[in-house]
């Protein structure tokens, strides 16, 4: 069997930036689980298991594009401390769901100035190409309930 549309493929992944530092990785842990071809995964490597079989393992570099994207001065605003309105205590770092140019997304403070907040709604690793060592552990089809639902249940998957 073959990583193709509808199936619902199990990796084991390790992802490195351009330095060799290791940013995430599901070894020693549950594999990810996902469902192929509905854009539950990053577009580059969803590209690159098409057609991968169990026990293959291989390594694809992502220029940011493929990734998490460019990175968009666009998506840099300063606002008001008001717009944090029940908010006690803000600090560089913390993170807010909010409604982004494309729609519903997360937005991270990275400077306070007084009543001046700064915050980016760039993912964390936009623009930066990425590398991810992977090994495919298990395909198998997709339930009519996952194909519906748009995500893997279960163990690795999505919990209702």
């Amino acid at each position: 069997m073959q990583v193709a549309d509808n199936m619902a493929v199990s990796i084991h992944y390790t992802l490195t930036n351009d330095k060799g530092e290791v940013l995430d990785s599901s070894i020693g842990d549950e594999a990810l689980v996902y469902l192929h071809g509905e854009g539950n995964i990053i577009s580059g490597l969803e590209q690159a298991l098409n057609g991968k079989a169990v026990g293959d393992k291989f390594n694809v570099r992502l220029d940011a594009k493929d990734a998490y994207g460019e990175f968009m001065e666009d998506r840099i605003q300063v606002i008001s401390r008001a717009m944090f309105e029940g908010v006690d205590e803000l600090e560089v770092g913390m993170q807010f769901q909010a409604d982004v140019s494309d729609g519903p997304g997360i937005v991270t403070i990275t400077k306070i100035d007084a009543d001046n907040i700064t915050i980016d709604g760039n993912h964390p690793l936009a623009g930066e190409p990425l590398t991810f060592a992977v090994e495919v552990v298990a395909i198998r089809a997709a339930t009519e309930e996952e194909l519906d639902h748009g995500h893997v249940h279960g163990a690795g998957g999505h919990h209702h």
